[in-house]
């Protein structure tokens, strides 16, 4: 089962910003449309709008990086 934290949107805040807070990957916004389908994809979301944010694992550290980073 696929735990989840809830946002509720402020003013002017997008997709692409909320995917960089939660998971520093703006590729995931995919992720957060597709369980917040009842928002619409806009430029900036309605303030107020409750979303669901679904907690997914961290990904390992790239490999090319020294240890000590």
């Amino acid at each position: 089962m696929t735990q989840y934290r809830i946002h509720i949107t402020k003013q002017n805040e997008r997709w692409d910003n909320i995917a960089w807070h939660y998971y520093r990957d703006v590729s995931k916004i995919g992720l957060l449309i597709e369980e917040n389908q009842h928002v619409p994809i806009i430029p900036c979301l309605p303030p107020g709008s409750k979303l669901r944010i679904p907690l997914i694992e961290q990904s390992q550290a790239p490999v090319n990086l020294p240890p000590w980073k």
